[in-house]
């Protein structure tokens, strides 16, 4: 774990700021398997049930041999709609693992999330919201490439 605390100098009585819009906003979905091959999804909004549904089912799709997805307890991980898929999923190969409840520390995931936020984006990225998304799109398509995690 490398932790990152990311901080600014400023004149005394002076703010730094950054512009912030809350009508905007951007989420990801992704999947992530230990040797950093990476697929995601990017989402302007809020992602619902049956979107996180359509992406486990394309995943599902994809996956050429048993797979074991480690998710955690969130509650659109554990909706009745999300619920209702499981068995399809592990008819096609695909075993859901469910996380202890508050342990994000064994979420892989979370660790790529974190890089994303505090080290690969950067500081101009937050300059507008057009700068947020094309980072963003130029660090998720260079996952396991130029940005990359050793797991052990």
């Amino acid at each position: 774990m490398e932790p990152c605390v990311p901080y600014a100098w400023q004149p005394i009585n002076e703010t730094i700021e950054i512009p912030s819009s809350k009508s905007k906003r951007l989420n990801v979905l992704g999947f992530v398997s230990r040797d950093c091959n990476f697929n995601s999804f990017v989402f302007e909004g809020t992602i619902t049930s049956a979107v996180v549904v359509a992406c486990f089912n394309w995943f599902a799709d994809e996956i050429e041999k048993p797979t074991t997805l480690i998710i955690d307890n969130a509650s659109i991980h554990t909706s009745d709609e999300f619920n209702s898929n499981i068995e399809d999923w592990e008819e096609k190969g695909l075993t859901i693992y469910r996380l202890p409840t508050y342990s994000p520390e064994l979420n892989i995931i979370e660790i790529i999330w974190r890089k994303i936020k505090y080290d690969w984006l950067p500081f101009e990225a937050y300059n507008s919201f057009s700068d947020l998304k094309r980072a963003l799109f130029d660090v998720l398509a260079n996952i396991g490439m130029s940005y990359k995690i050793a797991f052990s």
